[in-house]
C-alpha cells in the first residue's frame, strides 16, 4: 500500500506491529464539518459495562454504523448498526480508495471532556478476523494514544492523535499490543472518533 494518504505520513516502528499515523489526513476546514454535522447528526447512546462484577456507564458515547446489518460486540455490548450517513460514506470511500480495503463498519466514539477515556483493549474481537485493519480518525479535541506490547513490559509508545488525523493499525498488532485513551484532568474540548472495521 503506497504511503501516499497524507504529506507527512509516520511509522511508529513498534516492533510486531503495523502503525502508520497520517496527522493530515482530512483537512482542518472539511474536519471541521465532518465534526459538527456528526456530533448533531449521531443517535449517540452510553452503554453499561461489567469488569471485575462491577456495572457502570461507559465513560464515552458512541454508535455503530454499517452496511451489511452485522452487530458488533464487545465487552459484553452488542450494537447493532445504523445506515452510513452521507459524511461517513464520504470519509469510507476516501479510506478505501486510498488502502484498497472496503471497511463495512465504523464504531464512533463520543468523548465529551477529559474525563472520558477508553481503557486498555485490543480490537481482537472474533468478527473482525485474523490481523484486522483498524482506521482510526481523530475529528475535533486531540488526545493522547497510548500503546503497550502484551508481554514485553518495556515496550510502550504514546502519540497525540491531531484533528483531522488517520492512525492505521494493521497486522499482528492488535495480537500483540493494547491501546487506551487515558483520562486527562486538564480541561479539554469534546473528542469524536471514528473507528472504520471490517466486520466478517
Amino acid at each position: 500500500m503506497s504511503d501516499a494518504l497524507s504529506p507527512n505520513p509516520i511509522n511508529l516502528q513498534l516492533p510486531d506491529s503495523d502503525i502508520i499515523y497520517y496527522p493530515n489526513f482530512i483537512a482542518s476546514t472539511k474536519a471541521n464539518f465532518f465534526f459538527n454535522t456528526i456530533k448533531k447528526n449521531t443517535p449517540w447512546q452510553q452503554d453499561s459495562i461489567t469488569l471485575f462484577g462491577k456495572t457502570y456507564p461507559q465513560p464515552r458515547l458512541t454508535a455503530l454504523y454499517g452496511n451489511n446489518g452485522k452487530p458488533y460486540k464487545y465487552s459484553g455490548i452488542t450494537m447493532l448498526p445504523h445506515s452510513f450517513t452521507p459524511e461517513l460514506l464520504e470519509i469510507k470511500n476516501l479510506l478505501s480508495s486510498k488502502t484498497n480495503e472496503e471497511f463495512t463498519s465504523c464504531l464512533i466514539n463520543l468523548y465529551r471532556d477529559g474525563s472520558d477515556s477508553n481503557g486498555w483493549h485490543a480490537d481482537n474481537e472474533k468478527e473482525l478476523g485474523t490481523n484486522p485493519i483498524i482506521a482510526s480518525i481523530t475529528l475535533g479535541q486531540e488526545r493522547y494514544f497510548h500503546l503497550k506490547h502484551k508481554t514485553n513490559k518495556n515496550l510502550k509508545h504514546k502519540i497525540l492523535l491531531q484533528h483531522g488525523s488517520l492512525l492505521l493499525m494493521r497486522g499482528e498488532t492488535q495480537h500483540n499490543w493494547l491501546h487506551q485513551i487515558p483520562k486527562t484532568a486538564k480541561p479539554i474540548e469534546e473528542r469524536i472518533n471514528l473507528t472504520f472495521r471490517i466486520i466478517k
